[in-house]
């Protein structure tokens, strides 16, 4: 890539947030500051070393890797609820026994596997877990928010990660409890 016009003075992992948003990438600023400090972007052919390097006109970028996309991740009829849903976000019930996303050991049959079975459009701000802000333990079940696109995505991981919303949970528990806690 070469540095022009509007990207000149912009920082790097602007820029390059920029570019590979434009190129149909779905990769997050954090993905790409990574990329930056595993040695992955050279600048006039040499190693970028700050994400905070603020771009020169003519400079020259080159991003030594792939994006993955969601193609890595297959879509498969995996049964849940949709309790609400609407055009940026849904609602759904997760049964228990059910691994939210995919990882090592469990490439498949996973509730993303099924998000992307059930939802025509979703999130891709993290390719290898679309549409998932937050997350389940497997054997938990209940509710869980899934962004449809990825602004309703970012919107909901800044109001997770600054606990505005609010959530509340319910233990069914056999046997004696030993402490009176919240």
């Amino acid at each position: 890539m070469t540095v022009s016009g509007e990207a000149v003075k912009k920082r790097l992992d602007v820029f390059l947030l920029a570019y590979l948003t434009v190129q149909g990438a779905a990769v997050s600023r954090t993905t790409v500051q990574k990329f930056i400090a595993d040695g992955l972007v050279t600048i006039n052919g040499v190693m970028a070393v700050s994400a905070h390097y603020k771009m020169k006109a003519e400079d020259i970028v080159h991003l030594g890797f792939e994006p993955k996309t969601t193609a890595a991740v297959e879509s498969e009829d995996i049964v849940f609820e949709v309790v609400y849903e609407d055009d940026d976000l849904a609602v759904i019930n997760k049964p228990a026994g059910l691994v939210v996303h995919p990882a090592p050991g469990n490439a498949a049959h996973t509730l993303v596997n099924g998000l992307l079975h059930r939802f025509k459009t979703i999130s891709t701000v993290n390719p290898l877990r679309p549409g998932i802000v937050h997350r389940l333990d497997k054997e938990t079940s209940g509710l869980l928010v899934i962004a449809k696109n990825n602004e309703s995505h970012l919107d909901l991981a800044k109001q997770f990660a600054a606990h505005s919303i609010k959530r509340t949970y319910l233990a069914l528990v056999k046997g004696r409890v030993e402490y009176d806690e919240h």
